[in-house]
């Protein structure tokens, strides 16, 4: 690999981190949009990460280690998964690397930590959120990994690469297991990022919040470093939905105007999906804890019946 490579493998790397709070900004003005609220500013995102990077960190005196260097465990995590999926460039140094398995391990670190710092306090909020995040988790994962398994059984590799190179040679088709597969990922999605109809990134009430809950003891920059982490996951989940299931417009060239119309079309697609969430979240309500079981079971199912019909069909 040349020096070229890996430059573009740490621009993809820089692109990520620097497009997830422009991201989280585009929701909220299409969410504000959408309720007939004056929207906020696009920036709005980055500057609240400037002014939570800029106030004192405040931690309880029971606090351990554990609690100091979960935010930056987790942003280290969620940066690396972001090095690794191809957003513009499928031809990276670290792509041949890249296993869907490994991927869902790399997320489920991010999580046990934040879990485990969130009960290190000892506050209740804290021990509430992290149990309702391992509940979540542990019905998402599993519909996660099928929805991996039924598109690796069609490329037969569980290699990020040859998985996303594959759909992109064989140009359009449509696969009636994808269907199925891209249904049951939007759920996983909509569960891992804690948005509606799982959780209400918006809200602090005891009764239904999940991820604020874990983060109640955090302030100053620790409290940004995870607000970002939170931002970057959804970006990731955004980029790996469209390498698995819309894989056009990536390029395995370094030419510049390669890798310029890869970028805009890149661009495009998070724009449209950014609103498309603003709309499922504003037509949707958020639906009780006792639900989300039900609700994860469905995107389990649909995963399964996505592999069975690769299988039954031998398309």
């Amino acid at each position: 690999m040349t020096p070229v490579n890996w430059l573009l493998q740490g621009g993809q790397e820089i692109l990520g981190i620097l497009l997830a709070p422009l991201l989280m900004g585009w929701v909220g003005i299409w969410r504000a949009w959408l309720q007939n609220r004056r929207a906020p500013s696009l920036m709005q995102p980055y500057r609240q990460l400037f002014k939570l990077f800029h106030k004192e960190v405040v931690l309880a005196e029971t606090a351990s280690p554990l609690l100091r260097v979960t935010p930056y465990l987790l942003f280290g995590c969620m940066g690396l998964t972001a090095s690794l999926i191809p957003m513009v460039i499928t031809d990276l140094p670290l792509a041949g690397a890249v296993d869907v398995i490994a991927l869902v391990g790399l997320l489920a670190l991010a999580r046990v930590f934040l879990a485990l710092a969130a009960m290190d306090v000892g506050t209740a909020f804290g021990s509430l959120g992290a149990r309702r995040e391992m509940l979540v988790s542990f019905l998402a994962e599993p519909a996660l990994l099928m929805v991996f398994f039924t598109i690796a059984s069609l490329n037969a590799s569980t290699s990020l690469r040859f998985m996303v190179t594959g759909f992109a040679a064989r140009g359009f088709y449509l696969y009636p297991s994808l269907a199925f597969a891209g249904v049951a990922f939007l759920m996983v999605l909509l569960a891992e990022n804690g948005r509606i109809p799982v959780d209400n990134p918006e809200t602090h009430l005891e009764l239904t919040m999940i991820h604020e809950a874990m983060i109640l003891e955090y302030s100053g920059r620790h409290l940004a470093l995870i607000e970002w982490a939170s931002a970057l996951k959804l970006l990731i989940y955004f980029s790996l939905g469209f390498a698995l299931f819309l894989p056009f417009g990536l390029t395995d060239s370094q030419q510049g105007w390669g890798i310029l119309g890869a970028l805009i079309l890149f661009l495009l697609k998070l724009t449209v999906m950014g609103a498309g969430l603003a709309v499922l979240e504003t037509v949707s309500a958020k639906q009780r804890l006792f639900r989300v079981p039900e609700y994860l079971g469905t995107a389990f199912l649909l995963a399964v019946l996505a592999i069975l019909l690769h299988y039954l069909l031998g398309s």
